[in-house]
């Protein structure tokens, strides 16, 4: 028998509340915003699955609908922003675009389509290094300023900033790449040229 166990935690009520009331109500009557923990956030992914046993003996393959857990890392606390159904296009554009096949069957990869609108990824809750924070008054606090900042945005600069910060880590990343090529390949470009011997 396979037993997955999660640690589940949801948000205070209190938190709940202020967060819901700095960013708004979306048109079903649900928050804008909302604080969920990375194990307890689920999200449907479609596909080919291998479950084990504790000894990782293969107990069985199927092609089938999962609830997973959406976010990285799992312990932590994440905030997410709603987002309307037609930022996600139709559902006969949805269904191009996620339906994969497998074996012969056709499955969502993504689920099926998201008709109430979705929650996604705004910003996760941790220290400077990626360390835990506690949910407390503090990280509250900060959590409903940084959605205030974001409500009080305008479109174009919101997105001329995340496309800036795309830049910024694109030439990092190159950097790093770089530095690494750099040590790891000996300078030919200072050794003679010597041709093969024909033979």
């Amino acid at each position: 028998m396979i037993q997955v166990l999660r640690e589940t935690h949801t948000a205070p009520v209190a938190l709940d509340k202020r967060v819901a009331e700095a960013g708004g109500w979306n048109r079903f009557g649900e928050p804008n915003f909302r604080v969920v923990w990375g194990w307890s956030r689920l999200s449907w992914i479609g596909g080919r699955w291998t479950d084990r046993d504790a000894s990782g003996n293969i107990v069985r393959e199927t092609i089938e609908l999962r609830r997973e857990p959406k976010y990285l890392p799992q312990n932590r606390w994440h905030i997410e922003r709603w987002l309307a159904p037609e930022t996600y296009g139709t559902p006969e554009t949805w269904r191009a675009l996620t339906v994969e096949r497998a074996d012969g069957i056709l499955i969502p990869a993504l689920g099926p389509y998201p008709s109430r609108g979705e929650y996604e990824h705004c910003f996760t809750l941790a220290g400077p290094h990626g360390e835990f924070i506690a949910l407390d008054a503090n990280a509250c606090d900060n959590a409903v300023r940084a959605i205030e900042w974001a409500r009080r945005q305008p479109g174009r600069e919101a997105r001329q900033a995340l496309k800036s910060r795309e830049v910024r880590n694109d030439q990092c990343w190159e950097k790093r790449a770089d530095d690494i090529l750099d040590d790891a390949v000996p300078a030919f470009h200072d050794q003679p040229f010597v041709a093969a011997p024909q033979g």
